[in-house]
């Protein structure tokens, strides 16, 4: 017998069933659990030697007595296979290049870091001292050596640079690290977005061509890291991006993290503009700021949005507006207003309603209706025209609202024609029970709003129905159903103010809190104010963060405010 012959005898065999056999466990390549195809059985016996021989199940021929028999793959069967094979040889062997490439990139990464870790940076005695600045120094002359200190908002490393966006609080400022020492220390292998640090180098002019925040850079000759952020799974920019929603819950979760974004600290630094620009507007027109407490045992809107609490074992409530306490201090202090927090248990989760938020109230004395209106019209130009007057809050506002323009005239409309116009449009815009509008109905917010961005102007909606009112609203003199009220509403936001003329008239109040089921002891302070020496007076209170979100274009009011409490959200 032949060696050749003898050789083959020795070698194992693979079955092969291209019908029944399969290229998964249980299948094994033997004759009782056959492969299904040859490349799959030329996969598994790459490292068999010597090579296995290969044998397919052949069905029997029509007609002939025998049954299916075992035989060796035809040659273009194997050449084909073969291909397949050598292909996926070639994928192992790439996968395999680039695993080993990957490994070694990987050992000589923690090298580079054992080796950086060596570097020790020193600052340069021989240059002259550094001048601290902030980032919003746009006074230091270039040339001069500075001090800065701030978070990496922005990081860019390229071969001849890094480059780093500082920010802190104040501005930004691009800071250049050259190649060198600089780079290759283990903090600047390890930089990630929110680290914060302290740069020292020589501030300079930017190139011809090339833009950086101001126009500047500083050229860094040392730095220190105060404080590392995580450049892992736990980077800031896993945390919180820009492409999601600032209002979605996921971000609301991590509003620390957001506020350190543009828009989001945009947004609060012109709050404290606008905020400023009341403050400023009020002394200007001569009214005196109070402060009145947020601890109460009387309502203002109504008892069922009120937060009740135990005070010492008396029922107090956290106050949903200063309002009453303001009545009693025009007297001896004249006209007055406030700004602090209002607390409202509304049950609603719209895009305009907070649980608390800040309201900016005002009491004017020895007023009539219209003199109230005309104030408020007024009071919201001022604070407009003091917004676009500084650069800074004006450069603000054209970041978030580069359309922003100065409102014109507010058209008044009467609540009552305010019904027929909702109820002509084509078609009408319909009550919330469906069925168009009629007197005495409370206007609801997605009517409201969608009224008046079709007006799209400011609007003075005034006269609303005694009964939708609070009790303390003076009566129309020549129509006793309706109340000397306005709500002040603009386009992208809806209700922004309300305000009315009061109740001055020492009966009528009582009759008012009689009719309404509440007790006239706790307010007896209250009363008081029709009982010595009482004035037609009048006030309103406004949403700072609903003026915010109007002025600055915000979806909702829970971006204009720090951390924003609605119903169900009390944290962080």
């Amino acid at each position: 017998m032949a060696s050749q012959e003898i050789a083959d005898r020795s070698k194992a065999k693979v079955y092969i069933d291209p019908v029944a056999g399969k290229d998964e466990a249980p299948a094994d390549g033997s004759e009782a659990a056959p492969y299904n195809s040859l490349y799959h059985a030329l996969i598994q016996n790459l490292e068999t030697s010597p090579a296995p021989t290969y044998l397919t199940l052949v069905p029997a021929k029509e007609g002939s007595a025998d049954g299916p028999t075992w035989e060796e793959p035809a040659k273009s069967a194997v050449k084909k296979a073969q291909g397949r094979v050598d292909a996926y040889k070639k994928k192992l062997a790439k996968e395999s290049a680039a695993a080993k490439k990957e490994e070694e990139e990987r050992q000589q990464r923690v090298k580079n870091l054992e080796d950086a870790k060596k570097i020790v940076l020193k600052e340069d005695e021989s240059l002259p001292a550094a001048v601290r600045i902030k980032l919003n120094n746009k006074k230091v002359e270039f040339g001069t050596r500075v001090k800065v200190f701030g978070r990496i908002h922005r990081l860019r490393v390229q071969k001849q640079a890094t480059f780093i966006t500082l920010r802190d609080g104040y501005g930004f400022l691009q800071c250049i690290l050259p190649t060198g020492d600089l780079t290759k220390t283990y903090d600047a292998h390890v930089f990630a977005q929110e680290t914060s640090l302290v740069l020292y180098g020589e501030m300079k002019k930017v190139p011809e061509g090339a833009e950086a925040p101001d126009g500047r850079e500083l050229h860094v000759d040392y730095y220190k890291v105060l404080g590392a952020a995580p450049s892992d799974l736990e980077a800031v920019t896993n945390k919180v991006s820009r492409d999601q929603d600032p209002w979605e819950a996921s971000m609301l979760d991590s509003r620390h993290l957001v506020l350190r974004g543009e828009n989001a600290a945009a947004v609060m630094k012109l709050r404290q503009y606008v905020e400023l620009a009341f403050i400023d507007s009020y002394r200007e027109l001569d009214f005196t700021k109070v402060s009145p407490p947020a601890m109460v045992q009387t309502q203002v809107e109504g008892g069922s949005t009120l937060f009740k609490y135990d005070y010492y074992g008396e029922e107090a409530y956290l106050t949903q507006s200063s309002q009453l306490y303001l009545e009693t201090a025009i007297q001896s202090l004249g006209n007055v207003y406030c700004i602090e927090k209002s607390f409202r248990a509304e049950r609603s989760l719209t895009r305009r309603h907070l649980s608390e938020y800040t309201h900016v109230e005002a009491e004017l004395d020895f007023i009539e209706f219209e003199d109230l209106l005309q104030h408020i019209e007024d009071l919201i130009a001022r604070v407009v025209d003091k917004i676009l007057a500084n650069e800074t809050s004006a450069a603000l506002l054209k970041l978030l609202n580069p359309t922003f323009e100065k409102p014109g005239p507010f058209l008044r409309m009467k609540y009552s024609d305010a019904i027929d116009w909702l109820n002509k449009q084509e078609p009408p815009i319909l009550n919330e029970e469906g069925n168009p509008h009629v007197f005495g109905d409370d206007i609801a917010e997605a009517a409201e709003r969608r009224m008046t961005d079709i007006i799209n102007r400011p609007i003075f909606l005034y006269g609303f129905p005694a009964e939708l009112k609070a009790f303390y609203m003076q009566k129309d003199k020549e129509d006793r159903r309706i109340t000397e009220s306005v709500d002040v509403l603009m386009p992208g936001v809806g209700e922004i103010v309300g305000g009315s003329m009061r109740m001055d008239d020492h009966e009528e109040l009582l009759g008012a809190y009689k009719k309404e089921g509440i007790s006239a002891d706790p307010y007896y302070w209250y009363t008081d104010v029709r009982k010595y020496g009482s004035s037609p007076h009048g006030g309103y209170g406004l949403g700072l963060e609903r003026f915010l979100a109007w002025m600055a274009k915000q979806h909702t009011v829970r971006t204009a405010c720090l951390y924003p409490r609605f119903m169900g959200r009390c944290k962080p």
